[in-house]
């Protein structure tokens, strides 16, 4: 599948700053950036750093940012899912995660996660995706936002919601060992009836017959 990427971009006006929303940005400019103190939810930023150049570097990755000059402060992860989790196993070359969205808590609460979302989904290309996103209470930032499990989960719903994702019922482990965690997708309008059916598929392994 040829993977057909198209940069677009927005300003967001943040603290009193314009800020660029831009993507998908190429591994060259991206390992020329910097990365914010602030952007430590997954591994600390000079390793995430490294692993986004790393993404975007890939046929098929997508790495969507809000930058200040030279500091990044915020991005969202598209790629293949991890060969490890039973998304991978249709091997769909048109079914993509997105796999992170991070934001800065110097600019948080402003709109920026649905900047880059929209950035993100701009690109006409993903029309031709499926674009899934699994959400894990654990990952999520409860102790820096002072939300619950509940107020957090309906925040990501609204986020996600703001570029088309729905929740999709699934019987995958992991996303059922808690009632917060959730499989959201988004069905690209170009998408083909065999892959669907082979999502569908993925998403229900364990069915029980009497």
């Amino acid at each position: 599948m040829e993977h057909i990427k198209r940069y677009y971009s927005k300003h967001v006006a943040i603290n009193g700053k314009s800020l660029l929303v831009e993507g998908p940005v190429p591994a060259d400019r991206l390992a020329a950036m910097r990365f914010d103190d602030g952007l430590k939810a997954f591994r600390i930023p000079e390793e995430q750093h490294k692993a986004l150049v790393e993404i975007a570097a890939l046929p098929e990755g997508r790495i969507v940012l809000v930058r200040d000059g030279d500091l990044v402060l915020g991005y969202a992860t598209f790629l293949y899912p991890d060969p490890m989790e039973r998304w991978s196993q249709a091997r769909l070359p048109d079914l993509l995660e997105l796999g992170a969205i991070e934001v800065s808590q110097s600019i948080r609460a402003g709109g920026v996660a649905k900047a880059l979302l929209e950035v993100a989904f701009s690109d006409d290309a993903l029309e031709d995706y499926i674009v899934i996103t699994t959400e894990y209470y654990w990952h999520w930032d409860l102790k820096g936002t002072g939300l619950d499990v509940w107020q957090y989960r309906k925040v990501m719903e609204k986020v996600m919601g703001s570029a088309g994702m729905v929740w999709m019922a699934t019987d995958d482990p992991e996303i059922c060992s808690h009632p917060a965690n959730c499989l959201m997708a988004r069905i690209g309008k170009r998408v083909p009836p065999e892959s669907v059916a082979a999502f569908d598929a993925m998403r229900f392994q364990n069915r029980f017959f009497f």
